[in-house]
């Protein structure tokens, strides 16, 4: 499901802002009709009589399809007025069902059944707060939801639970992320996100009004261990297209085509072990990385971050690394930043995710002096961006199409000077060094266009391509360069 535009197309900057076609998942719009008839067997469900699906759920036995005729399907006039499948239910909706929450519930399909599917049917005008979600409100495992419009809802238009398979879906305009991939029980596993439309999200603007919040895009991912997310469209979101954010472990991303996001395309923090191959990236964190620039910060704001992440072999996965390969990364503000803050660690009051250690310790109490400060603790209670291997990727640059100018065009390889708190055992320049020089970080083998510079080590420290390859930092062995700009 490889997006076009890649490495080896004749797709360049004059056809960057196309419209996606063939194998990329422009579904919004396009979706397949369901069944015309309702199927053998199926309950009907009318429009015409309000909350007549609610209450035909909770009559009917588990494991019964439900067949959602044509129309604006409503709910009750309570908030709590919502749909609880039980294990095994299936929802089938007719060419033009709809289920409307007209601003009035919270949520559309919410508790703990198993296996529940939902196939055909728009889902939109709901209202759930902040962190909550519409579909699958309560992370029930082994969900599918395929071919069907999550869209206009206030929070998230899905949560997800373990087995979850999110397919051909179109998530958008969601009031804070088209799915908000969380468990308050244990880390969610086998998760699949495939050839879905994820555009527009976060029209609630969370990052403006919670400063620092980290809580908003195209899909947020916490602590899922193994997920397959291949072959999206994932656009025009405002903010980050991709955020695995806190102990996720083992994910693919592959063949998605991730575009004009106002963030970072893709970030992967605090997390471990991935496979990042075949995407097509373009023109994503203009607006974050111009906000970013007038105000003199010099930080390298890239199209794929890796914060505090890295690959580790003690942790089972198909990869001991993060690999990032084959991508074509084409006008965005910047390329891809490794970056490790040396203030933030297990314990740390720098650390945002306070109440969470590394998948390699397990309790926070641990990471405390005396004893982090030397043996196996001095390093586990760290996640540390190290074993993260960049080869084979093309970076195109136009400094012209994208509106910037010494401020864009970098990849960074970073950290900042410990300070804080005062017990920390990773003050002064440990961390810079670590992450420069060995943690076995490596660019090599890949394929730039335009006028890139490099930062490393810290972020007042750019260099030019000889720099960058030359001792100590011996970067980028067996890349090319081309000093124009294009494809």
């Amino acid at each position: 499901m490889a997006c076009s535009g890649g490495p080896d197309s004749e797709t360049g900057p004059a056809q960057a802002t196309a419209a996606p076609s063939g194998s990329v998942a422009a579904v919004c719009d396009k979706e397949p009709a369901g069944p015309a008839t309702a199927p053998a067997g199926a309950v009907v469900v009318d429009p015409a009589v309000p909350g007549d699906l609610a209450a035909k759920t909770r009559s009917a036995g588990a494991g019964t399809t439900f067949w959602l005729k044509p129309g604006k399907h409503i709910l009750g006039d309570d908030r709590y007025d919502q749909v609880s499948p039980k294990d095994g239910d299936v929802y089938l909706g007719a060419p033009g069902a709809v289920l409307d929450g007209r601003k009035i519930n919270q949520y559309a399909f919410t508790g703990h059944a198993v296996n529940v599917k939902i196939s055909y049917v728009t889902v939109q005008g709901f209202a759930a707060p902040r962190d909550e979600g519409v579909v699958n409100h309560d992370s029930g495992d082994g969900w599918v939801i395929e071919h069907s419009t999550i869209q206009d809802n206030d929070g998230a238009g899905l949560m997800a639970g373990a087995r979850q398979q999110v397919r051909g879906n179109c998530l958008r305009r969601n009031g804070q992320y088209g799915m908000n991939a969380y468990s308050g029980g244990s880390p969610l596993t086998a998760l699949v996100v495939e050839g879905n439309e994820i555009a527009g999200n976060n029209t609630g603007d969370w990052e403006a009004k919670v400063d620092g919040c980290g809580c908003s895009g195209g899909v947020k991912f916490w602590a899922v261990n193994g997920a397959d997310v291949r072959g999206n469209w994932v656009h025009d979101n405002h903010g980050t297209g991709l955020w695995a954010d806190t102990n996720n472990n083992d994910f693919l991303i592959e063949g998605n085509l991730i575009e004009n996001n106002d963030s970072a395309a893709l970030i992967y923090e605090i997390s471990y072990n991935a496979i990042i191959r075949d995407n097509t990236i373009r023109k994503n964190n203009w607006v974050d990385g111009r906000r970013k620039a007038d105000k003199s910060d010099n930080f390298p704001t890239p199209a794929i971050y890796i914060s505090e992440s890295g690959g580790e072999p003690r942790i089972k996965a198909r990869t001991a690394k993060i690999e990032i390969s084959r991508n074509y990364l084409e006008n965005n503000w910047s390329g891809i930043t490794l970056w490790e803050n040396a203030d933030r660690f297990c314990n740390s009051p720098a650390n945002t995710s306070s109440g969470d250690c590394t998948r390699l310790v397990p309790s926070v109490k641990q990471c405390a002096a005396p004893a982090i400060t030397s043996g196996a603790l001095l390093a586990d209670c760290r996640w540390r961006t190290q074993h993260v291997d960049i080869h084979d990727n093309k970076f195109v640059l136009d400094q012209a199409v994208v509106g910037c100018q010494a401020s864009c065009g970098r990849m960074g390889l970073l950290s900042n000077f410990g300070t804080y708190p005062e017990w920390s055992p990773y003050r002064g320049d440990n961390v810079q060094e670590a992450i420069t020089f060995k943690q076995d970080n490596h660019w090599h083998d890949n394929s730039y266009a335009g006028p890139w510079t490099f930062i490393a080590y810290s972020a007042d420290r750019v260099l030019e391509i000889g720099e960058w390859e030359g001792a100590p930092y011996s970067q980028d062995t067996g890349s090319t360069y081309t000093a124009q700009a294009g494809g």
